[in-house]
């Protein structure tokens, strides 16, 4: 197959999963109107919006693209599934934080952050699968603090490679593809949601005030008051 061909079949898929699942398919993502909730994924090649998974509402596209083919069937394919939810709750609560994945490529992580700070968690599983980190200014034990062994236990658990953090207030997910099927693009979005609700439940153990799941997790409406 063609990597055009490939690009039209992911696209199919894409919008196959979005009339099966109730979403908005975006051929490219815009912004939303003056006045109107910040939009998720802007620019994002395939974006889907609205509730991805039972509960977790948000937006999706592709990531880790790349030019495949030859001089006349030449094509951008993703490599990952980016997702992402609006969690202005969540933010207040924790620091901004990335979770890389270390399988692939650990000697060009701690390079790219030397000027972050590491955050060691009691979890050796999850200490050899990822990097954690928070911007410098913040402290590395209020993350540590918020996560519990469960949940590291379940981010250990997925067979797949992922990342994740929240940075300006949204919660991100990337999902690497090991092959453009409509089976790994549904597994992206139920994955999403199953850490879209393990961190609010971490943090709601906490005793702080977090959001009704709905729409304005996706851009679609303003949060609720109060």
């Amino acid at each position: 197959m063609s990597a055009k061909a490939e690009a039209q079949a992911w696209t199919e898929i894409v919008q196959a999963v979005a009339a099966k699942r109730g979403l908005t398919y975006d051929p490219v993502g815009g912004i939303n109107p003056v006045g109107a909730p910040v939009a998720l994924c802007p620019g994002g090649t395939n974006r889907l919006t609205g509730e991805l998974a039972p509960g977790f509402w948000g937006a999706s596209c592709d990531a880790d693209e790349e030019a495949e083919g030859g001089l006349f069937s030449k094509a951008v394919l993703p490599r990952a599934v980016l997702a992402k939810s609006h969690v202005p709750d969540l933010a207040r609560v924790m620091p901004p934080f990335n979770v890389e994945s270390i399988e692939r490529r650990p000697d060009e992580l701690v390079v790219q952050h030397a000027s972050r700070r590491k955050v060691e968690f009691e979890s050796i599983d999850f200490n050899r699968r990822f990097l954690a980190t928070v911007p410098s200014e913040h402290d590395p034990v209020a993350l540590r603090e918020i996560f519990s062994p469960a949940f590291l236990e379940w981010v250990t658990a997925v067979d797949n490679e992922i990342e994740f953090g929240v940075s300006e207030q949204q919660l991100w997910f990337l999902w690497r593809l090991e092959q453009r099927g409509r089976d790994q693009l549904e597994a992206a979005l139920d994955h999403g949601g199953g850490l879209f609700k393990r961190v609010r439940s971490e943090v709601e153990e906490s005793g702080v005030h977090t959001y009704p799941a709905g729409p304005w997790h996706a851009g679609l409406k303003p949060f609720p008051d109060g």
